[in-house]
């Protein structure tokens, strides 16, 4: 049985697009990703992404539009779920309001009209406020004070609502173009999984997601300020030629309801319909007579929403791939094969900075988790030079030609910056990866 679920979770992985899969890796690691793709697509990839939080992952997301003029104020905001529509008992409710729709209150109004007046609780000059009993009642006719069961219904009814909480996955669309101070907080709030608003203290929920969507024309392009891109567990760049597989079966599904529409339209017009068709909804008598089966009876769900689909993946088998995550063996050439990459990435001439320790744990960490998704309990040296290029790709900084180490001893400015044109994250990854040699 186990076997068998195994083999099932696997084809669930399988079946995952690039997009998913970055998600599903950081969601193992509970960490957070950066994703870019064209600056004409980062519409679509944000709206991707968060079906992808909604429909394989069950986690409710938001999205953060962030630009220059973005505030602490409003990024800290635009972080929290919208709260739940407030549902009242019919009892509360009845309770709340006396017959002639007016709040129950202890105190007479001034302005109370004549019609209101009831002059079996209060004398014409009586005292302004009704005197309090204990919840006792005169029999001569005296003040009548509210019930204990009232009280508590009423304050029941005007109880205040749950605090917002953060929203399970955080979409923050053109997170490069926010202030520094912004930038700064989201660095705050990944470390620390909280935030400090000037009233309150939220903390993330249990599974909590962070995807920064950016517009860059490659995968090396995107990137935000240095502390905050170093905190991200991978980077990936999105193809848009590769298409969005939720937006586009959407587009799919609503060409063909658009198409039905018009041939059922133009059908309706020319063909002659026949009735007592073997397909048909009614039945047909034996002296012809057509019979129409009854109509249900309305269902108490009637008129509401269709509760949503089950997600895909649940919190449970993410739990399960990342338990197995810790039960991955990694041999000891793999782990220099590691050491060597990380070795020539850090020595390689166009590298400028980014092979940080943290890049070097992620590094660790994402190979790792690379292995359950295959169907190992061991990391190879592909999935060793996978994962460099998901860890190193948003981090490394290529160095400017007249810092680059040649310059120390005569070389000339013109000769290196020909040398360094064109040269991206892409191409020191390639390179290094071509130079190291993999175990057998």
């Amino acid at each position: 049985m186990a076997a068998a679920n195994d083999q099932q979770l696997l084809q669930k992985v399988h079946n995952l697009s690039d997009l998913e899969l970055a998600a599903l890796l950081s969601l193992i690691s509970r960490e957070h990703c950066l994703v870019s793709t064209s600056p004409e697509a980062v519409d679509e990839l944000t709206e991707e992404l968060r079906l992808i939080a909604t429909r394989t992952f069950g986690l409710a997301p938001v999205i953060i539009s962030c630009h220059a003029h973005t505030t602490l104020d409003d990024f800290a905001a635009r972080l929290l779920l919208a709260p739940p529509p407030q549902t009242t008992s019919p009892t509360a409710n009845s309770n709340s309001s006396n017959n002639n729709g007016r709040s129950i209150s202890p105190y007479r109004t001034r302005h109370l009209s004549p019609q209101h007046h009831d002059p079996s609780t209060t004398s014409p000059t009586g005292p302004y406020f009704l005197p309090h009993r204990g919840g006792s009642q005169r029999s001569n006719g005296g003040p009548m004070t509210l019930s204990s069961s009232t009280t508590a219904a009423a304050s029941s009814a005007q109880q205040a609502p749950p605090p917002p909480q953060i929203a399970n996955v955080v979409i923050a669309k053109h997170l490069d173009c926010a202030p520094l101070a912004v930038q700064i907080q989201a660095l705050e709030l990944l470390r620390t999984r909280r935030i400090f608003t000037r009233t309150s203290v939220h903390t993330a929920p249990k599974h909590f997601l962070f995807i920064a969507a950016i517009s860059a024309d490659s995968g090396g392009q995107a990137h935000v300020t240095p502390h905050l891109n170093d905190f991200f567990y991978l980077a990936h760049w999105h193809d848009p030629e590769e298409g969005f597989a939720y937006l586009d079966e959407e587009y799919d599904g609503s060409d063909i309801d658009d198409d039905n529409d018009a041939a059922s339209t133009d059908s309706s017009l020319s063909v002659v319909k026949r009735s007592g068709s073997a397909l048909s909804s009614s039945f047909t008598a034996a002296d012809g007579r057509s019979i129409h089966p009854p109509k249900p009876a309305p269902g108490p769900t009637e008129g509401k929403p269709p509760p949503p689909p089950p997600p895909v993946f649940t919190d449970s088998e993410v739990a399960i791939l990342a338990q197995l995550t810790q039960q991955v063996q990694v041999d000891v050439e793999v782990t220099r094969y590691q050491t060597n990459i990380v070795s020539f990435l850090r020595m390689h001439r166009a590298v400028g900075g980014g092979i940080t320790p943290t890049a070097t744990k992620h590094f660790e960490q994402l190979m790792k988790s690379l292995a359950p998704l295959h169907g190992l309990d061991y990391v190879t040296p592909s999935l060793v030079g996978l994962a460099a290029k998901k860890v190193y790709l948003h981090r490394i900084a290529v160095v400017r030609p007249e810092r680059e180490r040649s310059m120390q001893w005569g070389s000339e400015l013109a000769a290196v910056e020909a040398i360094l044109d064109g040269v991206g994250p892409e191409d020191v990854i390639e390179d290094v990866l071509g130079m190291v040699a993999a175990p057998p």
